[in-house]
């Protein structure tokens, strides 16, 4: 879903430099590397939130609105919009600070769910959070 906020939505989660060795042949960042920074913060806060081992099922509502430059830092942003029983919905929003300006520009947004598992490899319930 796309917002169209001037501030990020949620806790900051996971600041890194986009580097020449991410780029497309057109210059820009592959979407594959800013989506796979994105599932990281994704698990990061889905571990925060409830602990133990979490996999991604589905990324849902993907949308792509800037490019990425080489030398942006990419923020990314989590919030958890869903607990299951044994899932967990983050919204994750993906913020680029351009190289030598200080403003943000908001890049791409999506959904991600993630499944809790056990030791077993097996679904597990999602305990209360604290």
């Amino acid at each position: 879903m796309m917002t169209t906020t001037d501030e990020p939505r949620g806790t900051l989660t996971v600041r890194t430099l986009a580097m020449p060795a991410d780029t497309n042949p057109a210059g820009d960042i592959f979407g594959g590397w800013v989506l796979s920074q994105m599932d990281i913060a994704g698990g990061i806060a889905c571990v925060e939130h409830s602990g133990g081992r979490f996999v991604t099922v589905a990324v849902e509502a993907m949308t792509f609105i800037a490019p990425v430059k080489v030398g942006d830092v990419l923020c990314v942003y989590t919030c958890i919009t869903r607990v299951g029983t044994t899932s967990l919905t983050v919204s994750i929003e993906a913020w680029a600070r351009r190289k030598n300006v200080a403003a943000r520009v908001k890049v791409t947004d999506g959904h991600f769910v993630y499944v809790a598992l056990g030791d077993d490899g097996k679904k597990r319930p999602i305990p209360p959070a604290p």
